[in-house]
């Protein structure tokens, strides 16, 4: 069986946003701080989203977190208030 790799739909800073066969991908990409999201990382999923919605190819969301050591650990209080 031929493995297929996940295609880019668009860049983003703070996630990746992928796509294969009816499936779209979005990975909160911020392993270092558990992947603790931004507002900038909402209003970057929420984007994502927007396209899923409007292609109708995809027919499948998984979200996803990058490492090993969280999915996503909530609000990033390092940026607390400051948006």
């Amino acid at each position: 069986m031929e493995k297929r790799t996940w295609l880019s739909l668009r860049e983003f800073e703070e996630i990746r946003f992928e796509y294969k066969e009816g499936i779209a991908k979005i990975t909160i990409n911020r392993p270092r701080y558990y992947n603790a999201f931004t507002p900038d990382t909402t209003r970057e999923i929420g984007e994502a989203l927007v396209v899923c919605r409007e292609k109708p190819e995809v027919r499948v969301v998984i979200l996803t977190g990058e490492g090993d050591k969280a999915f996503c650990s909530g609000g990033d209080q390092n940026v607390k208030g400051k948006a």
